[in-house]
């Protein structure tokens, strides 16, 4: 767990980007693919992934994409990674493998803890504060072109 796969970097990356880049419109695969360079093969099996673990809605149609299930403050980057390990791997691969007793007593339950560690800080990440953390940066957002001021 400490070294993040390609496809959980997409994941957060995905739903950062259709948070960022939303404006109230659905964000098609397409649009995330176009900004993030993530690939479509990737990206649209999680996608799917996050709608059914409630983090997305898809939207069908024309003009449909991707939207936030929730407020982007209450959706953690502890919650995406959760999805993506669930798919990349049902259970712990160390598991079966042989291991000396200090293998199996003090180095895996020293992992497990600092794995339960990291899952408790990314669980403190809202997505929203990595959009508050791009908007600082002065990441442009394609979010204000999709905005209709008509009344």
């Amino acid at each position: 767990m400490l070294r993040p796969s390609k496809k959980m970097l997409f994941a957060i990356e995905a739903v950062l980007d259709i948070a960022y880049h939303a404006g109230g419109e659905p964000v098609q695969s397409r649009e995330i693919t176009r900004r993030q360079g993530i690939p479509r093969r990737y990206l649209e099996q999680t996608l799917q992934q996050l709608v059914r673990a409630g983090i997305l809605v898809g939207v069908r149609g024309p003009r449909g994409g991707y939207r936030l299930a929730r407020e982007r403050r209450r959706i953690s980057v502890g919650e995406v990674v959760r999805v993506v390990r669930a798919l990349e791997t049902a259970e712990d691969p160390y598991q079966d493998m042989p291991a000396s007793q200090l293998g199996a007593q003090v180095i895996r339950p020293m992992w497990g803890d600092l794995t339960e560690e990291i899952m408790s800080r990314l669980d403190a990440i809202s997505i929203d504060e990595l959009c508050m953390r791009a908007y600082k940066d002065g990441i442009p957002s394609e979010a204000h072109q999709k905005l209709d001021f008509i009344i």
